[in-house]
């Protein structure tokens, strides 16, 4: 059975490498999985805390672990200023719990630590000359950030002129020239060695608390009993998962331990409650929980209020104070996601007014009451329905727009910004970002020019062609492989997540009957289409016949015995239910559906495509 030509199966790694040998009893897909992700042997499977990198090579770690441990002893005014996203969130809330953890453990008497969030609205993002003069009247004496800072070359000259020494910690891509601080801890500084260069600003703070800790140690020697860091590695899975950060072993080490805490019952009171109001089970919480269950609320609060709430909640102590902020941060959930629907639907409407055709390869939309903290989740719905870069503006006042732009694979959105501005010098007031995602601001009058110069610097930089939107798959799964256990063997294999990618598999399935659920999502019934492919891979398979069934223009068996569910999110926006008269390629992963106390196997479906009548299976 051929993939069809948006599906992509992964090639297994070119080294031959029988990690069975190593794990004996290691679940044959998983095993298949593992190789596809060019896993070399066991030990890249080991994600115990021993294996986590040491700090070596960190540039200024230690450095500014010295600095805080005797800012502490000294019961100097600490401010710890972080950032509007879940990684900022989770960033600051470790920091506060350990510093202050460790000076209680080393008794001194007044921890004057406190933190501060940006309001993205009125202050902007980072260390910005305004957010100093909004805490000087607090007159600290340390500011450290994290998650934020490494271009705030002027924030950091401004606290330095107001008597404030500075300690900048961040993981996003460095300028030529870095802010002067007491230290500068960021793992893609160009002379840092650090192993893992892939840290979330969470992680980042993760290592300095732990530099800090360190420091106290050598200072106070066998004196005091510091507490272990360990119980904060929940935030960390958090904060990582939600920024989207590549999962190298180091990340993924950090992810896995925060979920044995959470799924153990050991973690924080504020990250349960948000798991409950997301009806997720922390019992069998995995990375996907985090990113849509928790991730969403917290950066609700960033969005259309202040992450002081966000922080509020995961620092909370006592489950009546999570549960109050947790209901906040849902409430306000829900807001965004009214707001966001009204904006993505005006959004389409214009588009569609417009005609998709003769507006270039890429998209600008605006419209002048939409609220800024939302056009980065809107310009991600639309390039998702279109397979196209996409910038979505708001008024951010002042006559200006800001704007949030998302690309696809094959446009590095940061460089097409890069080429409008030069094509089109002052058009844009100032912008950043990256490959997929960047975020910029212009004057309003100069819509209509940004439209017609970003729509023509795509089409230049994708010489007017689209790249095809391709699906990754690990290939086919026999019926003796669509079971449950091969659903935990994939659960239990992660965590998942971005370089890690959640395991994907593609089938010719029959449709036998389609129910569609609130939110626009599908639950299908499906029998799966024999694969001979499939077959001969599978372990238990191999004593079956070969080729039952045919690519050669036969009809391939249909699977009577077995009707699996399949629960499609989403789905009814994508494909209408009358459609599915056909036989379906379905790309998907087996996964467990817990209800009313049974545990079942369900399909979860990524991506559906109907086959022609007339086509060649």
């Amino acid at each position: 059975m051929r993939p069809s030509e948006s599906i992509r199966r992964r090639p297994p790694a070119p080294w031959s490498v029988d990690l069975a040998e190593q794990i004996p009893d290691l679940h044959p897909v998983l095993q298949r999985v593992y190789a596809q992700r060019g896993v070399r042997s066991a030990a890249e499977l080991d994600l115990s805390l021993a294996q986590l990198a040491p700090p070596h090579g960190m540039v200024d770690l230690e450095q500014a672990g010295e600095a805080l441990a005797q800012a502490l002893l000294s019961e100097a005014r600490i401010c710890i200023v972080g950032d509007y996203d879940a990684d900022g969130a989770t960033a600051t809330a470790v920091l506060m719990q350990a510093l202050t953890s460790l000076a209680r453990a080393c008794g001194v008497a007044r921890v004057q630590l406190k933190f501060f969030i940006p309001d993205r609205f009125e202050l902007g993002y980072g260390l910005t000359p305004a957010v100093v003069e909004r805490l000087r009247p607090q007159q600290p004496d340390w500011l450290v950030t994290v998650d934020n800072g490494i271009s705030s070359i002027e924030g950091a000259a401004a606290a330095r002129a107001a008597g404030m020494r500075v300690i900048i910690t961040d993981h996003h891509s460095p300028p030529e020239r870095l802010p002067v601080a007491e230290a500068v801890v960021n793992p893609l500084r160009g002379d840092d060695r650090f192993a893992s260069r892939a840290l979330a600003g969470v992680g980042v703070a993760f290592y300095l608390a732990a530099a800090v800790r360190q420091a106290l140690q050598r200072r106070l020697g066998g004196q005091v009993t510091l507490p272990s860091l360990a119980p904060l590695l929940d935030l960390v899975a958090l904060g990582t998962v939600a920024d989207l950060v590549p999962l190298d072993v180091n990340n993924r080490i950090l992810v896995a331990q925060g979920l044995r805490r959470i799924r153990s019952g050991a973690a924080r009171p504020g990250l349960y409650a948000l798991l409950a109001l997301a009806g997720r089970d922390p019992r069998t919480a995995t990375a996907t929980d985090l990113a849509f269950g928790v991730a969403p609320r917290l950066n609700a609060a960033g969005r259309l209020a202040n992450m002081s709430t966000g922080v509020e909640c995961l620092l909370a102590d006592t489950k009546a104070s999570a549960q109050q902020r947790s209901q906040e941060l849902d409430r306000l959930n829900r807001e965004r996601r009214e707001v966001e629907a009204r904006m993505t639907d005006e959004a389409l409407l214009a588009i569609e007014a417009a005609h998709t055709e003769e507006m270039g390869l890429g998209l600008c939309v605006s419209a002048p009451d939409w609220h800024q903290g939302v056009t980065g989740i809107v310009a991600s719905r639309l390039k998702e329905r279109y397979h196209r870069p996409v910038v979505a503006f708001a008024p951010a006042g002042n006559g200006t727009l800001r704007g949030s732009g998302r690309s696809v694979p094959g446009l590095h959105m940061r460089d097409a910004l890069a080429r409008v501005e030069r094509d089109v010098p002052q058009l844009i007031k100032r912008f950043g970002g990256h490959a997929m995602a960047a975020g910029l601001t212009i004057a309003a009058s100069q819509l209509g020019a940004f439209r017609a110069a970003f729509a023509r610097a795509v089409d230049e930089m994708l010489n007017g062609e689209l790249p095809p939107a391709i699906h990754e798959s690990d290939g086919p799964l026999s019926r003796e492989e669509l079971t449950l256990e091969t659903a935990r063997a994939l659960r239990d294999g992660g965590p998942w997540g971005v370089g890690f990618p959640e395991p994907h598999f593609d089938g010719l399935f029959v449709v036998d009957e389609v129910r569609p659920l609130r939110g626009g999502h599908l639950r299908l019934a499906l029998r799966l289409i024999a694969d001979p492919v499939a077959d001969e891979q599978s372990e238990p398979a191999r004593g079956l016949a070969r080729g039952a069934g045919s690519v050669n223009n036969e009809p391939a068996p249909v699977n009577k015995e077995a009707v699996y569910p399949g629960i499609f999110f989403g789905g009814a926006e994508k494909i209408a239910p009358e459609r599915l008269d056909a036989p379906v390629r379905l790309l998907y992963t087996p996964d467990i559906n817990c209800f009313r106390g049974n545990t079942t196997l369900q399909l979860r479906i990524a991506h559906l495509e109907s086959i022609p009548p007339d086509r060649d299976l």
